[in-house]
């Protein structure tokens, strides 16, 4: 199974930023980030394939942006003009041979 490890994440205002990274322990072929509000369903938030092609959720496109490093086996998530419908514990998430990883989560916080 694939570890990650994720960083970033945080307290923020209404519109400002922040960046998670994630780190795996190999190569990868999807990686991504999911994001898990209280009482509500764990939700696709973007991924990336090795390939470089991108897919978001509608409510993040154009604020938020994806980007992964092959050679470091690296995936991060810049996160723009944040909403207070943002907050959630966000999960840094591949798929290697079908399997899916889950990093342990990290808190992201956006006040009003």
């Amino acid at each position: 199974q694939v570890q990650l490890v994720e960083s970033g994440g945080g307290l923020v205002q209404a519109g400002g930023s922040l960046r998670l990274s994630c780190a795996a322990s190999g190569s990868i072929f999807i990686m991504g980030w999911y994001r898990q509000a209280p009482g509500k369903q764990r939700e696709l938030v973007a991924e990336i394939k090795s390939t470089g092609r991108t897919n978001y959720e509608d409510s993040v496109k154009g604020r938020f942006t994806i980007s992964r490093d092959n050679a470091k086996n690296t995936v991060s998530l810049q996160m723009n003009s944040l909403k207070p419908e943002d907050t959630a514990v966000y999960y840094c998430t591949a798929v290697v041979n079908g399997l899916r990883s889950w990093g342990q989560g990290t808190q992201v916080t956006v006040s009003s």
